[in-house]
């Protein structure tokens, strides 16, 4: 199982500079990846084309950047252009987010997006393999095609939780992202759903990146309760709260990993034997019991 790290934290509040600083960091600990999030500060996928550039080796990932916002023939655009400068070291993830963001934010309509995601597949895919498009969907309309020239083909990742979007992902992506799901949940259901349908396109075996908090502590009750408060929007939003029931958790606490050294890295462990293909560290705490944490994850790494 890869070790990545995920710059999101304070992606919001951070500088380009002090981005290319940590994934710098990243790479020099080892690292397999660094993940920025689409969130509201940065773009992901800008700053990623500065750290691609800065910074030569660690692979790069987008957490997800949402479709509703990029018309896919951007999305594919700025992606080759990060693949471009990175030398071919980034993967894109990409998923719905939340009717509370699109319809409420945004003002544009949440409905049927299994469909949406679908059609927006359908055009993304190509662009991305160098291939012409040729779609005229309900949500999505392209017809043409990129002039990019040796630029290595984009792998996606989607965020997916919901059967039919771990099914899709299994037959048009290359892997899902996942958030806030625990260990039993991923090995009894998101690895096999997504495999199977991997299976059944023919396509290779899927990469499984999963995230969530992570801290080493000597005391765990009270790092489970501060990544409740910390996280607790999570446990309100639809997708997410399906995955905490399904997993038995009242709060993202209950699945955040916690504990001592050798608890933390049997709970990798359990990850790994899972099927988690990619672990993308969100490490929370004080300075002291970060730094402990990091340590850790540097062995694994």
């Amino acid at each position: 199982m890869r070790i990545g790290i995920f710059g999101g934290d304070t992606a919001g509040r951070r500088t380009i500079a002090q981005v290319v600083a940590d994934a710098r960091q990243a790479e020099a600990d080892g690292f397999a990846s660094y993940a920025l999030p689409q969130i509201f500060g940065l773009d992901a996928m800008a700053a990623l084309a500065v750290v691609g550039h800065e910074v030569p080796r660690i692979e790069l990932a987008t957490g997800v950047v949402p479709i509703y916002t990029r018309h896919p023939l951007v999305m594919a655009q700025q992606a080759l252009s990060v693949q471009d400068t990175s030398g071919g070291r980034f993967v894109l993830g990409i998923g719905l987010s939340h009717q509370v963001v699109v319809e409420g934010m945004l003002g544009m309509s949440f409905a049927r997006p299994l469909h949406a995601m679908r059609e927006y597949l359908a055009v993304l895919a190509p662009l991305l393999r160098g291939e012409a498009v040729d779609v005229a969907g309900e949500t999505v309309t392209m017809r043409g095609a990129l002039t990019r020239e040796s630029v290595p083909p984009t792998p996606v990742l989607l965020a997916a939780l919901a059967p039919g979007m771990l099914a899709l992902a299994g037959r048009e992506a290359d892997g899902t992202m996942t958030w806030m799901t625990g260990p039993a949940t991923i090995a009894d259901y998101v690895v096999p759903t997504i495999t199977a349908a991997a299976e059944r396109a023919g396509r290779p075996a899927p990469r499984v990146a999963a995230s969530l908090p992570i801290c080493v502590t000597a005391d765990p009750d009270a790092a489970r309760s501060r990544a409740a408060t910390e996280f607790q929007v999570y446990g309100f939003l639809p997708s997410y709260r399906a995955m905490l029931d399904r997993e038995g958790a009242q709060t993202p606490g209950d699945v955040a990993i916690v504990g001592d050294e050798e608890a933390v890295a049997a709970a990798l462990r359990r990850l790994a034997g899972a099927g988690v293909t990619d672990f993308v560290a969100s490490i929370f705490g004080a300075p002291d019991e970060r730094a402990r944490t990091r340590e850790l994850l540097r062995t694994f790494a």
